[in-house]
């Protein structure tokens, strides 16, 4: 009955949930979209701009139906990078934060090494990558994961410390372990900071996969711009350029919506909790 119930109420939040980003995200956004594709598409007609220097939305939507298929596996290379790079980064990067607030020695020696890592070129190491680990999957994740860890390393440390004293305290004074303290008060406190980190992360995950796969790679969005370029196929590169966009744009919306789904479920239970309790 328990899980029937908590299904039953899922369902609705996730209705809600995907609601909120349809007419809250997209209206607004999508209109604003219109306006300027309409204000490029006049301003390259009236002025007769030549299409190997900007060509028209439309001659660019027509370039896309036409390489669907192309971009769609290319999408399917850049996206598995992407969706790896960014998982490791979460995987690692959270439980590090927790440990570098209950270790002040762990802290005090990582980091430094996360600091040097943050402020060190990314693009300096990809050739290393290629020859090190050769051309495929992993110099792409290595890369993703590197660019997308550190902001969600201090998000998630500045959301876990920010912490009332007091209301550890209190949970210390009625027998709390640590444990406990972590999962009723820390973790719910620090939620809307590492999410923070992780719509920042998600973002720096895509460009860190096209900057691999322009270093190099023989797949990937990131390799149809370079080959693009190198045929001076300008109509290709605005193409690929707004397919990256919306890439980007999906992985963004995704972690927002698992985001208040994520927060709002955890506030459901615990009225759930706190009504029982009663």
């Amino acid at each position: 009955m328990n899980d029937r119930a908590q299904s039953s109420a899922s369902l609705p939040m996730l209705q809600k949930a995907l609601a909120w980003t349809v007419r809250g995200v997209w209206i607004a956004p999508a209109l604003s979209l219109l306006g300027c594709l309409a204000a490029w598409e006049a301003a390259v007609r009236y002025f007769d701009v030549p299409i190997y220097l900007v060509p028209a939305p439309s001659q660019i939507a027509g370039q896309l139906l036409v390489s669907y298929p192309q971009f769609l596996q290319a999408t399917f290379s850049s996206a598995i990078s992407i969706i790896v790079g960014f998982g490791l980064a979460v995987i690692v990067g959270i439980p590090a934060a927790t440990m570098m607030i209950y270790s002040k020695v762990f802290r005090r020696s990582i980091y430094p090494i996360l600091l040097t890592a943050q402020v060190l070129p990314k693009v300096a190491l990809a050739p290393l990558f290629i020859v090190w680990f050769g051309f495929g999957l992993l110099p792409k994740v290595l890369m993703t994961f590197l660019i997308s860890f550190f902001p969600i390393v201090i998000d998630s440390l500045i959301g876990l410390n920010s912490v009332r004293p007091e209301s550890l305290l209190l949970l210390r004074s009625m027998g709390s372990t640590r444990w406990q303290a972590f999962w009723k008060v820390r973790l719910p406190t620090a939620l809307p900071s590492i999410f923070g980190g992780l719509r920042v992360a998600i973002t720096f995950a895509v460009v860190g996969t096209i900057v691999a796969e322009f270093v190099g790679s023989d797949s990937g969005l990131g390799y149809i711009l370079v080959v693009a370029r190198g045929n001076l196929d300008t109509l290709t590169v605005f193409a690929a350029i707004l397919w990256l966009i919306a890439m980007g744009f999906l992985f963004y919306f995704a972690v927002e919506v698992a985001e208040r789904l994520c927060i709002k479920g955890r506030a459901a239970r615990r009225s759930h909790e706190l009504g029982a309790g009663l």
